[in-house]
């Protein structure tokens, strides 16, 4: 079987550490599915805010396990997963470079956000045309989950309870650590512009969250990272 990669980096967002700290990162669409579906995929995300066309490579493996992904991924993860594939690679492979580090980069300079972008894609459009580093546990960490650096090294060393695989399965359904993280997550939910019944209603909120924390420890921890690394 073969499948078609389309991938894109869109939707530029100042995030906030503190009040002097701030950085930008993008969302990155992922869609996979085989050549029969090739244009459906196309429509899957709305493309309002893409920076080019949908980029799709056709592969004769199976690469990826899931279909469709959305993380979000700031440029120090970029230069990361640049490096960590460089060293998988064994130097048999020269990957393409990213988009050159700016030392009067502006957050709100609407150009060099878009030129950034811009080389970002053109970044992950070609290194998924090499099966070596689709093969990279990276990669499909980097692309479909939201764990951090760390976390992602760790798992693919081995030293996580859980694998790969179930970090890319698992990430992005709600779970929580602690009634810390619940109460985080219910601030930052509230913060919003949402008028819902569940703002006004914060108990509520609590209640309804707190029957989902039954799982074993291995998914919470997980799923739980995927959520701290959403919100952070």
């Amino acid at each position: 079987m073969q499948q078609v990669i389309s991938v894109w980096v869109r939707d530029p967002r100042i995030q906030k550490n503190d009040f002097w700290h701030a950085y930008m990162d993008y969302e990155i669409c992922l869609h996979v599915s085989t050549t029969a579906e090739k244009i459906v995929s196309l429509m899957l995300f709305p493309c309002s805010n893409c920076v080019a066309a949908v980029s799709c490579f056709q592969t004769n493996s199976v690469f990826f396990t899931k279909k469709t992904s959305r993380v979000r991924r700031r440029f120090s993860e970029f230069v990361w997963l640049r490096q960590k594939l460089q060293e998988n690679s064994l130097l048999l492979l020269q990957l393409p470079h990213l988009p050159p580090k700016n030392p009067f980069f502006s957050l709100n300079n609407a150009q060099q956000v878009a030129d950034r972008m811009k080389g970002l894609q053109r970044f992950l459009e070609k290194i998924l045309q090499s099966n070596l580093v689709l093969s990279d546990s990276c990669l499909h960490l980097f692309l479909q989950s939201q764990l951090s650096i760390s976390k992602m090294e760790a798992c693919v060393a081995g030293k996580t309870s859980f694998t790969v695989a179930q970090a890319v399965q698992s990430c992005g359904l709600r779970r929580f650590h602690s009634e810390e993280d619940l109460q985080r997550d219910l601030s930052v939910f509230c913060d919003s512009d949402s008028d819902s019944s569940e703002c006004r209603d914060p108990g509520h909120k609590t209640r309804e969250l707190t029957l989902n924390k039954s799982r074993s420890a291995a998914t919470l921890d997980l799923r739980g990272t995927c959520q701290e690394e959403m919100l952070s």
